[in-house]
This record gives structure tokens, sequence and C-alpha cells, in this order.
């Protein structure tokens, strides 16, 4: 049993009454009082019990609600794991009723029956089940999900093979009417409530992304977590094609489009946080791939301070921020952290005595004081429309989200010799990369040299859980291998490890820092661009004008016990230790 809250110990107020399930939901915390209002007030439009709207309206989650209702009723929570594998047949109890009211028996003993039941606060159904069965009801508190899919597998029929075939995308009839089936899965309570479960969890696993991927055995749910992707649930395929026409419901998609990828947003409000969510569906064998990337307008940090630059490296990336014109690039993989890098960059600038625009694909935060610019190349506005636009709008500042294209870097060249200061991500392993991705897209080296301030080059490391991270003492050979000895303080050659507790979900690691290797473009970077060298080369150079890598810059934060050694040779093993 995972939750289990002793009849005599239910929850009671001063005056020995019990309290309804919303005021104990926010008594917990899981919910505010304008939560509450908020659902309280649709409950009178809709009706239904207050635990059912409140995860309708995605402000709580179905185990969040159960595990309340345990409390207030002093019941005890069974999950899908303590249901029976075979239906139990109980003399007074048909299927269809079982089904109708969410009861599902689990045992039968000494004239006590034991029922898993959505409402067990439901007295009339629990007068029902005694005279119907002359047995002692002990209810059970389910989670209505799960309980449902428990119900359809024990008690109903199968179709057969040939309805099976023509229930799902094989579907026969005009197109508007396959349209009208996939929207009727889709507006199914036990899919609306699945899909909305799916979304809330990101809350409490910190996830960032929701990747929804069909196989033959059904739909694998997996969440990414501080960058590291976890299994999640695991759908009956038989809900795959619902699961998925929900969510493009949602996203304002074409649910008859299963052919081509489509792209869409979620906009909703879950457990009191704003999430935008941008959706991407892709076809494959099984059916439709789906990726959510979840962005939490509370947990963004547009504080350079916060995002774990070293002091020595934030000092000289401000210099670079404060300079009047020129190009400062920020670079490394998807999911690096570039833009939320970028935002905090212009969140530094005085937006108040400057003019800041910026152009992106899609808008991801909402800056005060900024105009903010969204591509929409299916009407022709890319960026390098948009940009020379901009450069008539008379800015400051131009931030752009992405150089993807030749006619970009060149306007962003242009903007920068012109006194302009322009900030922008480019997709390159190393900052000395950046400037020959530069020159493939046909800047000219003495244009780089001319327009270029510094590239920063970023990584995300997990940070480890301060609550079980564990001190372990390494060999000295380990100690200079790695090069991590240049940075342990004098006779000290113990660093931390990862253990794993409930607390970090046994990761061992729990939110993300960052690491940085920023390439100034001083006298010497000059030379060595316009004499024709390469990344190699470039690279050396900025290393004997100070640089520290990726990897070194990693080191230090194992040595101050910030994160691991196997976390930094993770994340920086194409950096190597040079």
């Amino acid at each position: 049993m995972n939750t289990v809250f002793p009849l005599e110990q239910a929850r009671t107020d001063e005056a020995g009454k019990r309290p309804f399930l919303g005021e104990l939901l926010v008594r917990n915390g899981r919910i505010t009082q304008r939560d509450l209002d908020q659902a309280l007030a649709a409950q009178r439009e809709m009706g239904d019990l207050i635990g059912r709207v409140l995860v309708r309206l995605g402000l709580v989650s179905e185990v969040e609600v159960a595990i309340a209702l345990c409390e207030q009723l002093g019941l005890v929570l069974v999950r899908t794991e303590d249901y029976p594998e075979a239906p139990l047949d109980v003399p007074g109890l048909l299927p269809e009723y079982l089904i109708a009211h969410g009861v599902l028996p689990l045992s039968v003993s000494d004239g006590e029956l034991a029922a898993a039941m959505a409402t067990p606060q439901d007295a009339f159904l629990g007068k029902a089940l005694r005279l119907a069965t002359g047995l002692r009801l002990l209810p059970r508190v389910a989670i209505e999900s799960e309980l449902a899919s428990a119900l359809e597998k024990l008690y109903t029929e199968p179709e057969d093979e040939l309805q099976e075939q023509d229930s799902g995308f094989g579907l026969s009839g005009s197109d508007s009417e396959f349209v009208e089936h996939l929207k009727d899965l889709a507006s199914e309570a036990p899919v609306i409530r699945l899909v909305n479960q799916i979304i809330s969890r990101v809350i409490d696993l910190r996830a960032s992304d929701i990747h929804i991927e069909p196989f033959e055995d059904g739909l694998h749910i997996r969440y990414r977590i501080d960058g590291v992707l976890q299994e999640g649930e695991l759908i009956d395929a038989a809900l795959a094609a619902a699961v998925t026409s929900r969510i493009k419901l949602l996203a304002h998609l074409d649910i008859a489009e299963r052919r081509l990828p489509q792209d869409g947003r979620i906009k909703n409000r879950v457990k009191g946080h704003e999430l935008d969510l941008r959706v991407s569906t892709l076809p494959t064998v099984h059916g439709e791939s789906v990726v959510m990337r979840v962005l939490d307008r509370a947990s963004i940090r547009l504080s350079l301070e916060d995002m774990g630059f070293s002091s020595d490296t934030l000092g000289r990336y401000r210099t670079l921020i404060d300079r009047p014109h020129g190009i400062l690039l920020v670079t490394g993989p998807t999911g690096s952290g570039k833009t939320t890098t970028l935002y905090a960059s212009l969140a530094k600038l005085d937006a108040e005595a400057l003019k800041i625009v910026t152009v992106e694909d899609p808008v991801e935060y909402q800056l005060e004081g900024v105009n903010q610019v969204q591509v929409q190349a299916q009407i022709g506005m890319s960026f390098a429309n948009a940009l020379r636009s901009i450069l008539r709008q008379d800015p400051d500042i131009i931030m752009i989200g992405e150089m993807r294209d030749t006619e970009t870097a060149q306007i962003a060249v242009q903007s920068a010799l012109t006194g302009h200061l322009v900030l922008s991500t480019l997709h390159t392993n190393t900052a000395a990369g950046a400037i020959i991705r530069l020159e493939d897209m046909g800047v000219e080296r003495y244009l780089i040299t001319s327009s270029v301030n510094g590239v920063l080059s970023q990584r995300l490391l997990r940070r480890l859980c301060s609550h079980c991270r564990e001190r372990v003492q390494l060999p000295e050979a380990t100690l200079v291998e790695s090069g991590l000895s240049r940075f342990m303080p004098a006779g000290e050659n113990s660093v931390y490890v990862a253990r794993g507790c409930n607390g970090c979900k046994h990761t061992g690691y729990r939110g993300r820092t960052s690491v940085h290797e920023l390439f100034i473009m001083d006298d010497a970077a000059h030379r060595a661009i316009l004499s024709g060298a390469d990344a190699t080369m470039l690279h050396g150079v900025a290393r004997e004008g100070g640089m520290l890598t990726l990897y070194e810059d990693g080191l230090r934060k194992v040595a101050a016990g910030v994160t691991s050694l196997e976390e930094v040779m993770r994340v920086t093993q194409d950096q190597g230790n040079a």
C-alpha cells in the first residue's frame, strides 16, 4: 500500500469536524486560497466534485487529491499494483454497475468487502453496496484514471478483430467523420484527466520536457529532468490516438493530419504556475510522437549571478555586455541555456534608457521594457526580414534568437558596424568554433575581427543534491590525470559524489548550474583570424590569453563541491582536459 491513514486518525478541525477537501489542500500548501475560489466558481457552473474540478483545471494532480481524500476520511490509498489480476465475483454486483459507479472489489473476507472506490465519500453508494451484497464495506481510495483503466481491463469484453481494426486510424468513411471521431476520443473525461495528469507532473518532477512516444506495447511517457530523460508512465496502446488528439486540440493543431510534423503551443495554469508548452508532433511507424517543451515563467532566472558564472568569467562577460556596439555570441547545443543567458544579459541593461528589440522563434519569455518580435516564416517574417525592419526602429541593442543563415549573419555584422550591440546564439561546440562558423556562413574574416567582441560557450551540469552528496577521497594519480589537482586547495584530495535520496528522486542530483568558456577578441585573436587560423589554432590562442575551457570550469565546480567529476566528464567529454 502506498499511503495509509488509519480511520481513527482522520484529520478533524478544532470543532471536531472533518475539513472540506479544498480547505485541506490549501492547508497542505497544494493550492492557494485563490485557486480554491476559482475552482468553487467553476464547480457552481459545471457541477461535479471539487476534487475533479481541481484536477480538470490543472491545479492539482489526481494523486494529490487522492492523498488529501485519504487524510480527510482516514482511509487507505490503493494503486494499480494493489488491484486483483482477475475480476472478483461478488454476488449482487454486476460489472455494469461497478463500471458505472467506479467500484472495484479487492477482497471478501469474514463478511467484509474491501473495494477501491473513486468516490468513497459517497454515502448513498456505500449504502447501496452494503444492501446489494449483505457485506460490511471497507472502502479504499483509488486514483480515478487508474481505477477506470483497471475496470475496463477486468470487466469489459474485448471487441472482435474487425471492430478493433475499424476503431483506430484505419477508420473508414469521410474525413469529417474521422475528425469527429478523433474529437470524441479526445473529449472523453478519462483522456482529459490523463493528459492533465501528464502535464501536471512536470511541476513535481521539475521536468523541462515531456516525451510521448508510441511503440507496440503502448504509449511511453518520459520526462527530461535536469537534462536527463527518465521513464514515466506506460499508457495502453488503445489510448494512444485519444491522448495525441487531445494534445493536438489543446495546441490548436490539425488533428486529422497524421502524416506531417506539426508545431504548436499550449498555455496552461498548473498548480499556480503559468506554463507555456511548445508542442512538436512527428509521425513514426507506430503513431505520432509528441514532445512538449515546458517553459515555466516562475522558474526562469534572469540574474547572471544565479546562473553558475565563476566570478572572473562573469566580470569579463559584463565588460562585453557594457560595450556600446559589436557582436556578442552565446554558443552551445540545444538545451544548454543559451537563450536564458541572453535574457539575463538583457535584464542587466537599462531598458528605460536604451531601445532594446529582439527577434525570436519563438518568443519564450516576455521581458518588461523590451520590444520582442516573433518570427513567422509562413508569412515571410523571417529573421532577415525582421532585422531589416528592426534597424529602421532606431534600436540601441538587438537580440537575435539564432543566426541560422548567411543573410541573417551579414545583417547582424552590418548592424554591429553601424553602432548597434547585437546579441545572438550559434550552434557550435566551442567558443572558437563560432568564428569558423561565421566564416562558413559567408562573413569575411576582416568583418569578423571588426564586429565580434567575444564568444561565450555554455553547457548545463546537474548540481549535486545537498542532502545526500557524499565526500570521498581521490587518489593523487586521479587528481593529476583529470587535471583536478590544479583547482583543489593545497593538501586537499576529497571531492563530493552523488548518492541519492527521496528529495532528488534517488538520482543524486537536484537542479542545474552552468559552465562556460569565454573567448574575448583581443589583438592576438585578431591576428590569428586574419592569418587564416582554424578552430584548433584559435582555441590555442584563446587558452594562451587566459581562457579556461568548459572542462576546466567544470573542474572548478567539482573542487567547490557543486557537482561531481562524473557529471563534468559526461557533459564536457568532447572537450577533453586540454
